[in-house]
């Protein structure tokens, strides 16, 4: 069997559970590391290329000494990416206060999914791919968050290798009685450089997207503009030249014709026709954040099902992209993650 699934061991002085999960493919050097512990974090992936391995994603050297869990790797955000204006909103005539944890203490931010530990239901491997399956349940993983949402709600995630994807496929499952809120988003972090010899100024980011919303405080005021220069990455720029943590919109062309097909939303290339991780994902991930981390070797492509502050825009009527599932439904989304060739 050309793929494998084994588990080992990590020292960390959070007092976690240090079991990592590895995907391998025993046929190159393509492989992945998930930490369940930590948000169901895979916070390393590589690839083969020519004679070269790639090494996508940034993990913080301090991941395992007490580093903030949505700072590497991919994080996963739920049941809300982003923030939440000063923490509170109102749902179905009733008000909710979430703890203000973002970086300047005013909002709340990124859900509750990425600082719990996961529940692994199944692992497997056969001669297509190898996987990992985690669950997350807000009235089991994370109780004390219970009264902080509307709903239960249980997220399953499956982690997928191949040679040249790693894949995230999603599931959201209402079992409570009450209609679920909801936004979904990754935060993944790719090195930059992810080539060995070459340079941060080497690479170029690029995404379709022809419409950004209009932030202050890092909040949405709810007006969506045409990108203008600085976000504008239809025809790529060198990363070195972006500073941005801005969530992008409006990606251009029509969903496709199969229900299943995926949308490209964004790609960080060697060269703007070089090797590269392109970002490709269900309808649903209508927004796309791109972040410039200061101090981090790393740009961020997040694709996001929703805008920042959904939960308070949608109720202004503005549409927002929150996503309502009805007790007993589910949801399914797809994230992949591509290695792209450079053209010969």
């Amino acid at each position: 069997m050309r793929y494998r699934v084994r588990s080992e061991r990590r020292s960390n002085t959070m007092g976690l559970d240090g079991t990592i999960y590895v995907l391998s493919d025993t046929g190159n050097n393509a492989g992945a590391e998930i930490w369940p512990a930590l948000g169901f974090n895979c916070y390393h992936w590589q690839a083969p290329w020519k004679n070269k391995v790639l090494d996508l994603l940034y993990a913080d050297p301090q991941m395992f000494v007490g580093a903030k869990p949505s700072r590497s790797g991919i994080p996963v955000l739920f049941p809300f990416p982003n923030r939440i204006r000063d923490g509170r909103y109102s749902w179905k005539g009733k008000d909710y206060q979430l703890a203000l944890n973002d970086s300047a203490s005013k909002n709340a931010i990124h859900g509750w999914v990425c600082r719990h530990p996961w529940r692994v239901v199944e692992q497997g491997a056969d001669d297509a791919s190898a996987w990992l399956v985690g669950e997350f349940r807000a009235s089991l993983e994370a109780p004390e968050s219970r009264s902080l949402w509307p709903a239960d709600y249980q997220l399953r995630l499956t982690y997928r290798l191949t040679e040249r994807r790693l894949r995230l496929e999603a599931t959201v499952s209402n079992p409570d009685s009450t209609p679920l809120p909801f936004g979904l988003a990754y935060h993944p972090y790719f090195q930059v450089p992810f080539v060995a010899g070459s340079q941060e100024a080497d690479y170029w980011v690029e995404s379709s997207a022809r419409e950004y919303w209009e932030l202050r405080d890092n909040l949405p005021t709810g007006k969506r503009k045409p990108v203008d220069a600085s976000r504008d990455l239809t025809k790529g720029k060198h990363v070195t030249e972006l500073s941005l943590d801005d969530v992008l919109s409006d990606m251009e062309g029509a969903p496709p014709a199969q229900a299943d097909a995926l949308c490209w939303r964004g790609s960080v290339r060697l060269g703007p026709a070089g090797v590269g991780v392109e970002v490709l994902t269900s309808p649903a991930f209508r927004e796309l954040v791109v972040f410039t981390p200061a101090n981090r070797q790393a740009v961020c492509l997040e694709p996001y099902t929703c805008t920042s502050d959904a939960i308070n825009l949608q109720q202004r009527g503005i549409d927002a992209g929150l996503l309502v599932l009805d007790p007993g439904a589910q949801w399914h989304g797809t994230v992949e993650l591509a290695i792209v060739q450079d053209e010969e």
